[in-house]
């Protein structure tokens, strides 16, 4: 039986302690070894670690090239290297097939590899690659059928661009079980993670903490995350006289940030973009209120979509003054569900599960 599926990745967590390095993606493997305990996970990691290896991660084989962001002698190399990895995969086991995620290099050898030798292979669309000005799509030149976006804005917004419809949908997801249970405090009143870059815009987030700090002057705000945009941010912080009011808490462990989320009541997603963040739906498992610009597809319980960030400060000024404001966990997406409907796609059954 084919017992063996291959993910071809950007990057990857070094080892079983970093927490930081796609979360999400972390939790899709995590949910693929506990769904399907009879497959063999094989991530090969063309970016990140920043140095070839080969190690176990969680009983997963990770085969890491290092070798992506360099000289494009050195990427050429580095594709090379992933195709003569893939060769020797599928001389050694009986593959399932091969899962690139997002629609990039990944993609591009994942595709005329599974092609060539008669796989099966998907994309995972998960964010920018569903943007104007991917050139990768050109060379990938890939079919509606091979392509799982992994939101209907995600979809959408790939069909907008290159006039190729994804026909599969496959959601980001949550681990229950990473989540603390018990009683907690809601102490933190507005909550942001990501990276701390322009296209995440946490320059209104510092605007609306301001501006909620007129009404209700004990507001408490919490960023959590690291970037190039922290010195910036550190100055405008001061020069509204928020210090006391607002902390960049820096990059912390995925655990202590979901634990965060518990504390918080609201959780304000201040990007321009984003194809469906996975912060927004732990957010709202972990019992709090999201307020995010992105476009949900459908609506969600306790995700509130503006258009502004007058609309953001509005909302969430109504939030944390009504008394009828309920925090309760929301889950509207099961990484195991997803885990399900992406090998359903491979025709893949455990036998273990049967």
């Amino acid at each position: 039986m084919k017992d063996t599926l291959i993910i071809l990745t950007p990057g990857f967590p070094s080892d079983e302690q970093d927490s930081t390095c796609l979360p999400p993606q972390q939790v899709f493997v995590r949910a693929l070894n506990r769904v399907f305990p009879g497959l063999r996970v094989v991530i090969l990691s063309l970016e990140y670690p920043h140095r070839a290896a080969k190690y176990d991660w969680f009983g997963n084989r990770v085969i890491a090239l290092g070798g992506w962001r360099k000289s494009k002698l050195n990427k050429l190399f580095t594709l090379v290297a992933v195709w003569r990895w893939l060769v020797r995969l599928r001389r050694d086991h009986d593959l399932v097939g091969v899962l690139s995620w997002w629609c990039g290099p990944c993609a591009l050898v994942g595709k005329y590899f599974a092609s060539r030798k008669g796989l099966s292979h998907f994309t995972w669309i998960l964010g920018q690659d569903a943007r104007a000005g991917n050139g990768f799509v050109r060379l990938i030149r890939p079919g509606a059928d091979q392509l799982v976006a992994m939101s209907g804005f995600l979809a959408d917004e790939f069909a907008r661009n290159y006039r190729i419809r994804p026909v599969h949908v496959v959601p980001n997801g949550i681990d229950p079980a990473l989540f603390e249970r018990g009683e907690v405090v809601r102490d933190i009143d507005v909550l942001g993670v990501g990276n701390l870059t322009a296209l995440k815009r946490y320059d209104i987030f510092v605007s609306v903490v301001d501006g909620l700090n007129h009404t209700i002057p004990s507001v408490r705000g919490i960023i959590c995350g690291k970037g190039a945009e922290r010195p910036r941010l550190e100055q405008t912080i001061g020069e509204l006289g928020l210090k006391e009011k607002l902390e960049l808490s820096g990059e912390l462990p995925h655990r202590e940030v979901l634990r965060l989320m518990q504390r918080s009541k609201i959780l304000l997603h201040t990007s321009s973009y984003e194809g469906f963040s996975t912060v927004c739906i732990e957010a709202l498992y972990a019992g709090a209120h999201v307020i995010s610009f992105v476009n949900t597809g459908s609506p969600i319980k306790n995700w509130h979509v503006v258009n502004s960030e007058e609309e953001m400060l509005a909302r969430a000024m109504e939030l944390l003054q009504s008394a009828d404001t309920v925090y309760e966990s929301v889950q509207p997406f099961a990484m195991d569900n997803s885990v399900r409907a992406m090998m359903a796609l491979y025709g893949y059954k455990d036998v273990a599960m049967e």
